[in-house]
C-alpha cells in the first residue's frame, strides 16, 4: 500500500487491504506474546551454536555491499511492495543504494536461518522472529530515510512532524501504545453502522435476537438466523448500507434475523461452547416461532459457523429437525486444516495447552490481545503501515467503517476459549463421538441439511483449502464456492462489486487443487447466486409481517439493541 503519496484515488485501495486484514477467532488464540520470545531464543541459539554459518552470511553481505557500492547489483524488491513505490527509491543514488543494502541485509539474515541445522518447524518459527526484525528495520519507517516524510517535513514547515508526535503520545496513552488504524470518531453504531431496520426479539443472557424489517411486500415463509463470530461485534454484515449484507438479504425477500453477542466479563468465565449452543437454541426457537416456520436456515462464518455446526450435530436425536439448510462462510471445521496458515509453525500441543492456562487464570481473553498479537504476525500492513502514516508524515488515521468494525473487540470467556482450543486434540467433526454438549453427542454422520460453503482465496485466517474440508465434511451435494478475496471481503462482496468473481462447484472427494481445475468461474458476487439458492429451499412465498416479534417474543427495543454497546 503506498503510504507515503496518499490522495483520494489511494482509499479504495486502503479499504481493501484492511479486509484483508481483519481479526477472527482463528489458530491464533492459542498464541501468545512467549510463543514470540521462544522463538527469538530459537534464533539466537542457532547463531551462538552455529558461529561459521554466521560468519559466512556477513561475509556475503559485506560482499554484496562492495558491489552496491561500485554500482553492480542489481537487487529490487519484490513485485508489488509498495513500500518502495516512490519515485526517489528509483531516481536517487542514495535511496537506491540504501534499499539495496536493506534487501541484501534481509537475505543474509533469512539465509542463516536456512543454513542452520534446525529443524524444519524451528526454522519456520525462526524465520517469523526473522521476519518481524527485517520489517521493522525496513529505510521506510524511519523519519530522514523515508524521502516521502522528509518531503512533507519540508513541505509542511516541520507541521507534519508536530502531528505526528501528538499522534504518537495519543496512541500511547489511548491505544496501549500500537499506531491507531482507524479514526474511531467518524463512526457511531447505530448512527452509520448497524443501521438496517430491526427489532430485539429476544434477550437472554448471551444473546440479543434481532429480527429485521421486511421491505417486500411478501417473504420466504423459511427465515434465515445468522450466528457471528464471538471475538468482533455482529454488525460486519450490517456496515454501510452499500455493503450491508443484511440489508442485501431484507430486501430479496428473505426473513432475516441475527445474533449479537453479549460481551464478556471475567465474571462469565465458565460459559463454554455447551453455554454457547443451548443459548443458540433458544434463538432458533424463538425464529421458528415467530416466523411460524418449523424450521430454519442458518448461516454461521468463522467461529460463528463453528458454534452453528457444533449446535446442528447435537440436534441428529431431536425428534425435531430445527436446522433445514447450513450455510458456512470461511469456516475451519478440521483444525488440522490451520496447518497451512501463516502461524501453523507456532501451534503446538504446549502452547495451547499454556495458552488455555492463561486465560483460565485471567478469566477470559482479551480481543485487544489478540489484536495485538495478530498485529505482530503482519507487521508490515498492521503496524508499520500506520506508523509511516500516522507519525512520519503527520497523517490522521484512516476513516474505514471496516477498520472501526475490527477495532470494536469483544472478550473470550475463558471456557469457551478452553473449548475451542480442545478442537485441536479432539477433531470432533471429523471424529464423532468425542464432543458431547448439554448431554448431546456431536456426530456429523447423523445429521444432514442442504449446505453452501464459502471461501477466500486470499484468506490467511480461514485458508481456503482447510475451507474446502469444511464443505467434504459436511457431505455430497454441499455447494462450495471460492471467492476471489480474503476472509472479510469474502463477506462483503455486494453485487456493486466490479472486482467481484468467484469460482463454484458441489463438493466432491476430489483435493482441493481438483476442485480449482473443474469448478464453474464466474464474473459477479456469489451473493446473487447464494440468494436464489436460499429461494429455493426457503419455502412458499407468504405475506410479509406487518409487525415484528409475536405475542410469545414482543420486541425488546430497536435494532441494533444493547449488547453491541458493551
Amino acid at each position: 500500500m503506498n503510504t507515503e503519496n496518499r490522495g483520494p484515488d489511494s482509499i479504495p485501495e486502503m479499504s481493501e487491504e484492511a479486509s484483508r486484514n481483519t481479526l477472527a477467532l482463528n489458530p491464533l488464540v492459542g498464541i501468545q506474546g512467549k510463543d514470540l520470545v521462544d522463538s527469538a531464543g530459537i534464533l539466537f541459539k542457532a547463531v551462538t551454536n552455529e558461529p561459521r554459518v554466521a560468519t559466512e552470511q556477513w561475509l556475503s553481505f559485506v560482499s554484496e555491499l562492495g558491489s552496491i557500492v561500485a554500482g553492480k547489483s542489481e537487487r529490487a524488491p519484490k513485485a508489488g511492495d509498495k513500500r518502495f513505490s516512490d519515485p526517489a527509491w528509483k531516481d536517487s543514488s542514495l535511496h537506491a543504494s540504501l534499499l539495496k543494502a536493506y534487501l541484501a541485509w534481509g537475505e543474509a539474515v533469512n539465509g542463516l536461518v536456512d543454513k542452520t541445522s534446525l529443524s524444519d518447524i524451528d526454522k519456520a518459527r525462526a524465520h517469523l522472529v526473522t521476519e518481524i526484525l527485517i520489517d521493522a528495520a525496513a529505510p521506510t519507517n524511519a523519519m530522514f530515510t523515508n524521502p516521502a516524510a522528509v518531503r512533507k517535513l519540508i513541505d509542511s514547515g516541520g507541521q507534519s512532524l508536530w502531528h505526528g508526535l501528538k499522534n504518537y503520545f495519543d496512541d500511547l496513552t489511548k491505544n496501549r501504545g500500537m499506531p491507531s488504524m482507524v479514526d474511531t470518531s467518524a463512526f457511531k453504531v447505530g448512527e452509520n453502522l448497524a443501521v438496517t431496520p430491526g427489532a430485539v426479539v429476544l434477550r437472554n443472557e448471551l444473546l440479543e435476537l434481532i429480527q429485521y424489517t421486511p421491505t417486500t411486500t411478501t417473504v420466504k415463509k423459511r427465515p434465515l438466523l445468522v450466528t457471528p463470530p464471538q471475538i468482533n461485534k455482529y454488525y460486519a454484515l450490517d456496515l454501510s448500507p452499500d455493503k450491508s449484507m443484511v440489508r442485501f438479504l431484507v430486501e430479496s425477500g428473505i426473513q432475516t434475523f441475527a445474533i449479537s453477542w453479549r460481551n464478556p466479563t471475567a465474571a462469565h468465565r465458565d460459559w463454554g461452547l455447551d453455554t454457547y449452543v443451548a443459548a443458540v437454541d433458544e434463538a432458533v426457537d424463538a425464529a421458528r416461532e415467530i416466523s411460524g416456520s418449523g424450521d430454519i436456515s442458518m448461516m454461521g462464518s468463522c467461529s460463528g459457523g463453528i458454534t452453528s455446526t457444533a449446535y446442528f450435530a447435537t440436534l441428529g436425536s431431536a425428534v425435531e429437525k430445527k436446522i433445514k439448510n447450513l450455510v458456512l462462510a470461511v469456516c475451519l471445521l478440521d483444525p488440522n486444516s490451520a496447518e497451512d496458515s501463516a502461524f501453523g509453525c507456532l501451534m503446538t500441543p504446549e502452547t495451547m495447552r499454556a495458552a488455555k492456562e492463561t486465560s483460565r487464570l485471567r478469566g477470559i481473553v482479551d480481543g485487544h490481545d489478540l489484536a495485538r498479537m495478530f498485529a505482530w504476525m503482519r507487521p508490515n500492513d498492521l503496524i508499520w503501515n500506520y506508523w509511516v502514516n500516522n507519525y512520519l508524515l503527520g497523517n490522521q488515521p484512516p476513516a474505514f467503517d471496516i477498520l472501526y468494525w475490527n477495532a470494536d473487540t469483544t472478550r473470550l470467556p475463558a471456557a469457551l476459549h478452553g473449548d475451542y482450543l480442545d478442537l485441536y486434540f479432539t477433531n470432533p467433526f471429523v471424529n464423532a463421538g468425542k464432543l458431547t454438549l448439554n448431554d448431546k453427542t456431536v456426530d456429523m454422520g447423523k445429521v444432514k441439511a442442504d449446505c453452501y460453503v464459502v471461501a477466500g482465496v486470499t484468506d490467511h485466517i480461514t485458508p481456503w483449502k482447510g475451507v474446502y474440508k469444511t464443505a467434504q465434511i459436511m457431505g455430497e451435494g454441499t455447494t462450495f464456492v471460492l471467492s476471489n478475496s480474503g476472509h472479510l471481503q469474502s463477506l462483503l462482496n455486494p453485487p456493486t462489486n466490479p472486482k467481484a468473481s468467484f469460482m463454484i462447484a458441489p463438493i466432491s472427494a476430489d483435493t482441493p487443487d481438483a476442485y480449482l481445475n473443474s469448478a464453474e468461474k464466474r464474473k459477479g458476487s456469489w451473493w446473487l447466486d447464494w440468494r436464489d439458492w436460499l429461494h429455493a429451499r426457503s419455502g412458499e412465498e407468504v405475506a410479509a409481517p406487518a409487525s415484528l416479534g409475536s405475542a410469545r417474543h414482543p420486541t425488546l427495543g430497536a435494532a441494533p439493541g444493547t449488547y453491541v454497546f458493551d
